[in-house]
């Protein structure tokens, strides 16, 4: 079946983008703006140009545009350049607002899923998002950014290696948990076996009769299935 991107010829999404009409100025605002809100540290403007795939100075221009259309209207976003890049900032006049929905004692309860970046965050800071994600296994951007506007964690300059944002947990963290320091944190190593228990377990697991009784199970269940599936057929 031929596709859109086939009718062109051999050339694929290549020549798709070369034969694309010109980015209007609202939709590169638009792209702009959904890129700043999944990004998780700041973004210089040759990074939105390249994504773009438009000039270094007009993306530079759409971001003006943008921060100074976010001023005029008062709308609840702020746009600011930090030093490092372009980055959406809360407004500053409606703090209190965000604080009292975050801060609201009959809504500061934290999610499974916070409670789990935090951990992750404290014992292993400082740490970067994308690190906490790779523990965690999902995506840990909303959460994060929930940890920050609630005080609990704060970002802690860029990793050297990567130069992702990493983070680190604050004093009222300590403060909410009832601890002087990071070192009253309950140790994690009484809880796990050591290591040579877990590569004594690793070894032996398919030994164990209690696995063999239930691969027996399992193999026997999937009998049982074949055997259903050529009745009915």
């Amino acid at each position: 079946m031929t596709t859109a991107g086939d009718a062109g010829g051999t050339d694929g999404a290549g020549g798709a983008d070369a034969d694309a009409a010109p980015l209007t100025d609202e939709r590169v605002d638009a792209i702009i703006e959904s890129l700043l809100l999944v990004a998780d540290s700041p973004v210089p403007a040759e990074v939105f140009a390249d994504v773009l795939d438009v000039p270094q100075a007009r993306a530079e221009e759409r971001l003006a545009s943008i921060s100074r259309r976010y001023d005029d209207t008062g709308g609840g976003m702020d746009l600011r350049f930090t030093g490092d890049g372009w980055r959406l900032f809360t407004r500053t006049e409606n703090a209190p607002y965000v604080e009292r929905l975050l801060l609201d004692g009959t809504r500061a309860t934290l999610t499974r899923a916070a409670l789990e970046t935090l951990a992750v965050i404290a014992y292993r800071q400082p740490v970067t998002r994308t690190r906490v994600a790779a523990v965690r296994g999902v995506n840990a951007d909303g959460v994060m950014r929930t940890l920050v506007a609630r005080g609990l964690i704060t970002e802690a300059g860029p990793d050297p290696e990567t130069r992702g944002t990493l983070y680190t947990t604050t004093g009222l963290f300590l403060e909410r948990l009832g601890l002087d320091s990071l070192e009253d944190l309950p140790p994690l190593a009484p809880l796990l076996p050591d290591e040579d228990v877990i590569e004594y377990i690793g070894d032996n697991l398919d030994d164990d009769p209690r696995v063999m009784r239930m691969h027996a199970r399992s193999s026997s269940t999937e009998e049982n299935t074949t055997e259903i599936d050529v009745d009915e057929h």
